[in-house]
Parts: C-alpha cells; structure tokens; sequence
C-alpha cells in the first residue's frame, strides 16, 4: 500500500483531446440589439451637436463661405445682444409650468383616485390633442382669444384685464399678442406632458395609506401634505421638466399668438438661421440655451431630492 501511494501518477497523454469550455452563446446578443439606438444617437444628435459646435466658432459670410477660426466670442456677442430673450423664455416658461401643475395636479389626483369607470374616457380626452397638429391648436387659440370674442368680454366684464393690464400682462382690452396670450398657449399645448407624469406617479401611491392616514386623525389636507405630495415627486419632477424644457425653446406660441414684444429666444434661434442666414450666432445661442437649461434642470434635479431622477 506504501508503494502504491509514493508511486508517481502516470504521464498525460499529450495527443489525447482535450474538453474546450462551453461556449458561451449570446453573449454579443445584448450589444447588436442596442446597435439600432446607438447609431440612430450618434447619426442624429451627436453629429449634428459636433456640427453646430463647429459652426458657432466660423466666420465669414454666405457668399464668400464659413471657415473655423475658432471665433469664441461669438458666443459673448449672441448673449449681450439676445438676454432680453433669454430671461423672457425662461419667464414663459416658468409661467406656463406653474399654470400646468395647478391645472395638471387636481385632474392627475381626479382621474388616479376619484374617475372610477370614467377613468378611461378622461384619460382619452387628456390624450385627444395629440391627434391635432400642434400648429393647428396653436391658430385656434387665435380665434378663442380674439378680440370681441367671448373670452375677452367675459374678462372685461369681470375687470380681469384691467388688473393683467396693470401687471403688464395685456394691453388694454386686448389679450392677442399679449405675454398672456403666450403663456395659454404655452400652457395648453404642454399641459398633457405634465398631466401623463403625474397620474403615473400618482397611481402608484397605495390607497391603504390613505386610510392609515385617516385612522391616525389625519386631516384630508394634512394628508396630502404628508403623505400624497411627497410619493408623488417624481411625477412633479418629470412633468416639469417635460414641459419647462421644450416650453423654453418654443417659437411657435410666440410667433402666431404674440408680437415682437413678446420674441423668445427660439423665435431669435429660428430668425438667425432661416432668414438672417448668421449661421454662427444661430448655432452660439442653440448651445448657450442648452447649456443653461442643462445647469436649470441638474440644479433643480438636486434641489428637489428625488432618488428616481438623480
């Protein structure tokens, strides 16, 4: 039994095969279906933001072509000239927001706890815009808002215009080409965009802590302020920001149901490019609004404390 236990183990045979690890099937699977989005992103934003990078440091002119030299003071130039813009879009829209989330937050709250079998249809009607042209619903707001209409004289009959008028909000009796025209405009055409988030979020809330609530001599006001408002944060985020951030860059609202007192900087944007043809002061005040809704959005991401979108 010694001998058998010193003895040495017998030589590998060096031509007898050898097992190969199994194969490891799909593992590319993952990559080639992402493929489709990943050219789609590079084709259709990031070379068209390398592009316009590029752009706002030319000069030269249309007729004897745009070379790089690298010009950064385009960019000062653009923001001396257009602030007043800039301040004014960011104003409507931080004003058509604030209007959705007042007007979006009660009928999300109506349709996730209160629409019952109704639920569906409100959703629907919610929805039912989307199926009209955006620049269609823009023009009606023009004959909903015309002077002499119903709307204008049910606001003097009340003397709401003669307080929006002292606020600078309107100019006499009229409401076109007024900021406040803007902002409805705003508010309207955006308002789904804060409403869709919101029930979502709302949704999700149990209604059991509704009635914890209640058992702990909660009132339906203390409720929602502790309970109901904060779980839906998130939805609050995302709303906002789906509207805040294409309502900045709007320019149809202010093109059709505004004046040139009421310019954006999107009507500035669109100006410089398909009329003035300064293709490099266009491109500069593209990248200065995204920069500085990019800064708005990560400050106000952080501030609001909402784990699901930091």
């Amino acid at each position: 039994m010694t001998t058998t236990l010193t003895e040495a183990p017998p030589p590998l045979d060096a031509t007898a095969p050898q097992q190969k690890p199994p194969r490891r099937r799909g593992r590319w699977t993952p990559y080639w279906l992402l493929l489709p989005g990943i050219l789609w992103l590079v084709v259709f934003f990031a070379l068209p933001l390398v592009y316009q990078a590029s752009t706002s440091v030319q000069t030269g002119s249309l007729e004897e072509g745009y070379q790089v030299t690298w010009h950064v003071a385009t960019y000062w130039e653009a923001l001396s000239e257009y602030w007043p813009q800039f301040v004014r879009s960011v104003a409507y829209a931080a004003a058509a927001t604030v209007l959705c989330l007042l007007l979006g937050y009660p009928l999300a709250y109506l349709i996730a706890f209160r629409a019952g079998r109704w639920r569906n249809l409100i959703m629907i009607l919610v929805i039912a815009p989307f199926f009209t042209s955006f620049l269609i619903r823009t023009l009606a707001w023009k004959t909903i808002l015309a002077d002499g209409g119903p709307v204008v004289e049910v606001l003097n009959t009340l003397h709401v215009l003669d307080v929006t008028s002292w606020l600078g909000w309107t100019s006499g009796d009229r409401v076109l080409a007024t900021p406040l025209a803007v902002v409805c405009g705003l508010t309207y055409n955006f308002l789904p965009f804060m409403i869709l988030p919101l029930y979502t979020s709302l949704e999700r809330i149990d209604p059991r802590l509704h009635e914890a609530s209640g058992d702990l001599y909660a009132r339906p006001v203390t409720t929602f302020r502790r309970v109901t408002f904060p779980l839906s944060m998130p939805g609050v985020v995302s709303g906002t920001l789906l509207t805040f951030i294409p309502a900045t860059g709007d320019y149809v609202n202010a093109s059709l149901l505004g004046s040139t007192d009421t310019v954006m900087v999107g009507n500035v944007i669109q100006s410089q490019f398909l009329r003035v043809l300064d293709y490099p002061t266009a491109a500069a005040l593209s990248f200065i609004l995204m920069a500085a809704i990019l800064a708005m959005v990560t400050f106000y991401i952080r501030k609001s404390g909402t784990e699901d979108l930091v």
